[in-house]
């Protein structure tokens, strides 16, 4: 690097935690986003052509074009957080760029999130707090709001890695039994202790579940995974849960489905095209939609700073940063 190794210029996209931000100024030569505003692509090139250490977070979109227009300073794009698709890692080896991101810190938190849709879609929870909110109840009544029991039904997982493997220990406490289509089957030994069912065939796995919860990381073999002709081999009574990425369903058939009345319901975290929500979206009763916070706790956000700052600091010492990213081909 062209400035001292002790104070590298490290410019921050989005304001994260002020404890992060603090030691960062510390211990670095900081600029930070102090109306935390999305970055443009112009702001973004500009960046990574004064910094020594970007630190970007999953909105930031670093493609080939803009890396290879990046500076001869900028040596480290250390990512707030664990999807690493925004980056592309291949030209950013070809830059001789290291990349990092912020793995194994929100398993707990998305799991979290997955269970509450699990529980808040079948039992109408959304719809039940906008009656209270808008002053139409009227009191207990035997039929009123009917939701659907969750013990006993079955939970298929897609993607059982370490999100899909917590969210199996929560259903269970549930009355869930545990089914998964993974692209490696579980050892023995996991499969065991969470009780999980192993569909070597996601389409037969589909078509037998009372909730289907995606977990899969994101990649081009995953896009739209759950694509229109899977999505209409789900039973008619089933829900679909998804804290992973929008992508991983053909959200367009997902709604022509909902309003056919051919699924049951939905709960969302992620959407094909966020920011952007489909308004359809957002005219069914029976789908719960969040605004991506399923990892949005204060122990995650502060548990990822950490990673980020520790990786810096790995990398300015002239180590190999714990949580480096190689690209594909690698």
């Amino acid at each position: 690097m062209s400035r001292s190794l002790k104070k590298p210029l490290v410019i921050v996209t989005r304001r994260l935690p002020e404890s992060i931000e603090a030691r960062m100024m510390e211990l670095f030569d900081t600029r930070l986003n102090e109306d935390d505003h999305s970055f443009s692509q112009e702001e973004l090139l500009h960046s990574m052509n004064e910094a020594d250490v970007l630190v970007p977070t999953v909105t930031d979109q670093i493609d080939k074009s803009i890396i290879e227009r990046a500076g001869d300073n900028l040596k480290l794009i250390a990512s707030f957080g664990t999807g690493i698709d925004h980056i592309d890692t291949g030209a950013a080896a070809n830059k001789k760029i290291t990349v990092t991101n912020t793995p194994g810190v929100l398993t707990e938190d998305t799991a979290d999130m997955t269970m509450a849709l699990i529980l808040a879609v079948p039992r109408r929870l959304a719809e039940g707090e906008r009656m209270m909110r808008t002053g139409n109840w009227d009191g207990w009544a035997p039929t009123a709001l009917l939701g659907r029991r969750i013990w006993g039904k079955r939970l298929g997982i897609v993607g059982m890695g370490r999100i899909g493997q917590a969210v199996a220990r929560r259903a269970r406490g549930f009355g869930l039994s545990i089914h998964y289509h993974n692209r490696n089957r579980l050892a023995e030994g996991i499969e065991s202790s969470l009780e999980a069912t192993y569909w070597e065939s996601l389409d037969q796995m589909l078509a037998r579940m009372d909730f289907v919860s995606i977990h899969c990381p994101s990649t081009p073999a995953t896009y739209h995974l759950l694509s229109a002709r899977r999505l209409r081999l789900i039973k008619k009574d089933a829900y679909v849960i998804n804290t992973s990425r929008g992508h991983a369903i053909d959200e367009s058939e997902l709604m022509r489905l909902l309003e056919e009345g051919e699924i049951a319901g939905a709960g969302l975290d992620v959407y094909e095209h966020e920011p952007i929500v489909n308004p359809k979206l957002l005219s069914f009763n029976n789908v719960v939609l969040l605004p991506h916070i399923g990892s949005a706790t204060l122990e995650g956000r502060l548990d990822m700073g950490e990673k980020v700052l520790i990786n810096i600091q790995t990398f300015i010492d002239g180590h190999t940063p714990p949580d480096r990213v190689l690209p594909p081909e690698i």
